[in-house]
């Protein structure tokens, strides 16, 4: 069996650059396939993406109604109107700008029964015939979704313990408290996201270039999560210029 190590990696001058580019191909995918199924990320790096299709759904009109969406993780023991939560954050920066339909948003529940939970997401994605356009984001420890580095990693949506630093990544949305921020969170396992049709990530930033170019030019290991990219057939790098200044190519 033979796998596609190299994903295409395409380096834009700085992230608002990227983020149009890239908001514009998911506004013409979607126009193209008005029932697409997308996968997203959360955290900051996404925002600006989200700014920009946010933008072009007004500036082009476009009908989400069709669409269904699913995101990657969320923090275990918060519903999904907690100021804290992923679904909230959602709502804020993409959702409310859209008529995506209630019931085609597709989100973990943090305070629901954990394994239960998980087994009625991958039930979920399954019914809805597969993702076709995973956006994701990587964390300095390489981390996709909340998929750690580990000596092994869960295929599935999984249960998973937070390390500090990524908690520490995620207290702006808790107030800069870390000690608020949740020490669990449920998200997609690698085998799941890897499953999608296609994969889009977006890294900007120095502090990201050197998983960066671990992701491309290291080896396939569970100590980077995000090394798992290599085995997908259809793969985009979408970085600034400081996010691949590690990068040999």
């Amino acid at each position: 069996m033979s796998f596609i190590r190299d994903p295409r990696v395409t380096v834009f001058p700085d992230e608002q650059t990227a983020a149009r580019v890239v908001a514009v191909r998911l506004a013409n995918a979607l126009q193209d396939k008005p029932d697409l199924v997308f996968g997203l990320a959360t955290g900051r790096t996404p925002i600006a993406l989200y700014d920009e299709l946010a933008r072009v759904t007004i500036s082009r009109n476009l009908d989400w109604s069709a669409a269904t969406t699913f995101n990657l993780d969320e923090f275990v023991g918060l519903g999904p109107e907690d100021p804290g939560s992923y679904r909230r954050f959602m709502q804020e920066h993409l959702f409310r700008h859209t008529n995506l339909r209630p019931e085609r948003i597709n989100f973990l529940v943090g305070n629901a029964d954990p394994d239960a939970e998980c087994d009625r997401y991958e039930r979920t994605i399954a019914a809805a015939g597969g993702i076709d356009i995973q956006i994701l984001g990587i964390g300095t420890n390489g981390h996709i979704g909340f998929n750690e580095p580990a000596p092994g990693l869960e295929a599935r949506t999984h249960r998973v313990t937070l390390t500090i630093e990524t908690r520490r990544s995620n207290a702006a949305l808790f107030g800069g408290r870390l000690e608020q921020v949740p020490a669990e969170a449920l998200s997609m396992g690698m085998a799941t996201i890897l499953q999608a049709r296609t994969l889009i990530l977006l890294a900007h930033g120095e502090r990201k270039a050197q998983c960066v170019a671990a992701l491309v030019n290291g080896p396939l290991t569970t100590e980077l999560p995000a090394s798992f990219l290599q085995l997908h057939g259809d793969v985009d790098l979408i970085l600034d210029t400081a996010a691949a200044s590690s990068l040999t190519l």
